[in-house]
């Protein structure tokens, strides 16, 4: 079968990209006049090598595209209007996906209360937003939008101290979070101004990556590996086919900006210039600028991560690459393979986005002083781990993250909270994880100050995402940790931490977290 055949057109999904062809940035939408409005359908199809595709599109006047980069400014307001058109699952009739077409007990079609998980119900979580966790705006826990809905319309403002950065969008319904994700459904998400944190940056071109993961079906019509890169949705099939072409002006440095979407990947990236790892320069992890650009040979992403670099100039005649090195995930996890992903050749000419040149000083940036606060709470949470379910009738292994001193439990979106918090409150958590393989923990609505890993401190960098060591078995158990950041009235509601491995999210690697409003006097 030849290169050019690799992704006929998916019913229901846009053509993805051909193997072995350049790689092209996500289409952007900029927001205008403070308004950024989009209208995204999700859809669900097949393709001839059994693999499943979850589809963003986007309809432009050309045709439909998929995963659409959304940029905004602070301050900017996001009307996204979702209709959820996955049908075709595998082991779901037509006349079951009709069925769906009702509201759920309790529901008035206008409202997060709620309602039966079916398989192709939805949501959609903006990962590394501090934004309010309410309905029509990053609510995960009873948001559900099924098949043959009216569009849901998401409207939300991005807060005008929100760090400039990389952030993405994904669904995040309960138990279908991992294959919606594997098959593609997520997308870039960037809020403007980096170049006035960090200068290094203004007027170099611009790329966007995401990095996906995606499994073939087994005979089950489930998810199996052996799992496959994507680079912008373009296929690298191990040395079967072509690797996909990253194309770089010549002399020129590049600022990269890249998104770890894969469900259970960990990622160690390096670029390669003839057989030498390259200097890289951080300038963002999770969205939030460092303070001073960090030089690195190599890039650690766990899953949900999102790393912005300065890429050096590849010199005349040098071929290079983006590599992964994979990554030691313990007895028990799962493999991360060391791969290429895409070859890197110079050009002398293309379209290339740049980098704004410097404009005025950046506004006051959220979580100021965070290192200087005194914490008013400790807390200690530990990721475990059963070998058999807890469920009757479930081969599945049991995924629990627990506060210390509460029972293991498996998450229920109807739980009550497992930890309840205040507006205004600053906390520490240590993040132990006491699994022989590593765990991955975000949480919504904030960023957090990592402080110690291992017990040791480090330089205190923000993140909303962090692998936690696995254990060995023996020892005390690794763990990491954080000062928490509640401060914020915006983020005032009940949201999810987690494991940022989506199928153990999906098998019980959650709870729910109440912040309550700050008490007036």
């Amino acid at each position: 079968m030849g290169v050019s055949s690799i992704y006929a057109d998916a019913q229901d999904c846009p053509p993805r990209p051909q193997s072995g062809t350049v790689v092209n940035d996500p289409l952007s939408l900029q927001s205008k006049n403070g308004v950024l409005s989009v209208d995204l359908s999700i859809a669900y199809a097949v393709d001839k090598f059994d693999f499943p595709h979850y589809c963003y599109t986007y309809q432009t006047s050309d045709g439909p595209a998929e995963a659409p980069t959304l940029r905004l400014n602070p301050g900017d307001h996001l009307v996204l209007n979702l209709t959820n058109k996955i049908s075709g699952l595998p082991g779901v009739s037509p006349k079951e996906m009709a069925g769906m077409n009702h509201l759920m007990p309790g529901s008035s079609g206008d409202d997060c209360s709620g309602g039966e998980m079916m398989p192709g119900s939805t949501n959609i979580h903006f990962h590394g937003l501090n934004i309010p966790p309410i309905c029509h705006q990053d609510d995960v826990i009873h948001t559900l939008i099924q098949p043959n809905d009216p569009p849901f319309q998401y409207k939300i403002q991005i807060p005008k101290n929100d760090p400039p950065g990389l952030y993405w969008y994904h669904p995040h319904p309960h138990g279908m979070t991992t294959s919606q994700v594997a098959g593609g459904a997520s997308g870039a998400l960037i809020i403007e101004g980096m170049e006035k944190l960090r200068p290094e940056v203004a007027g170099l071109p611009e790329r966007v990556f995401v990095l996906r993961q995606q499994f073939p079906l087994n005979g089950n019509g489930g998810d199996e590996g052996p799992y496959q890169m994507t680079i912008n949705l373009q296929p690298d099939f191990l040395d079967v086919f072509p690797l996909p072409i990253i194309e770089m002006q010549r002399n020129q440095s590049e600022f990269w900006r890249v998104v770890n979407a894969s469900p259970t990947e960990f990622m160690t990236l390096q670029v390669m210039y003839g057989q030498v790892a390259q200097s890289l320069e951080i300038i963002a992890l999770d969205g939030v600028a460092v303070s001073k650009p960090v030089p690195v040979q190599t890039i650690n992403l766990p899953p949900a991560g999102r790393a912005e670099f300065i890429v050096p100039a590849l010199p005349d005649n040098t071929y290079g690459q983006l590599v992964t090195n994979g990554a030691d995930t313990g007895p028990l996890g799962d493999v991360s393979f060391a791969q290429p992903i895409a070859n890197i050749r110079g050009t002398d000419g293309g379209a290339v986005r740049r980098m704004p040149a410097l404009p005025k000083a950046a506004d006051a940036q959220r979580f100021a002083n965070l290192l200087s606060q005194k914490p008013r709470t400790a807390r200690k949470l530990y990721f475990s781990e059963a070998a058999q379910s807890v469920v009757p009738g479930s081969a599945q292994p049991a995924f629990f993250i627990t506060v210390d001193g509460q029972k293991p439990k498996l998450y229920e979106p109807d739980d009550p909270p497992a930890i309840t918090t205040q507006v205004g409150a600053v906390e520490d958590w240590t993040i132990e994880n006491r699994a022989q393989e590593l765990h991955a923990f975000h949480i919504h609505q904030i960023h957090f100050l990592v402080l110690e890993v291992n017990g040791k401190p480090v330089k205190p960098r923000l993140q909303d995402t962090i692998t936690v060591p696995y254990w060995k078995g023996r020892g005390p158990y690794p763990s990491v940790k954080l000062r928490m950041d509640f401060r914020d009235p915006n983020i005032a509601g009940e949201s999810v931490y987690h494991c940022h491995i989506l199928d153990h999210e999906d098998n019980g690697m959650m709870a729910n977290i109440l912040i309550e409003p700050k008490q007036k006097k």
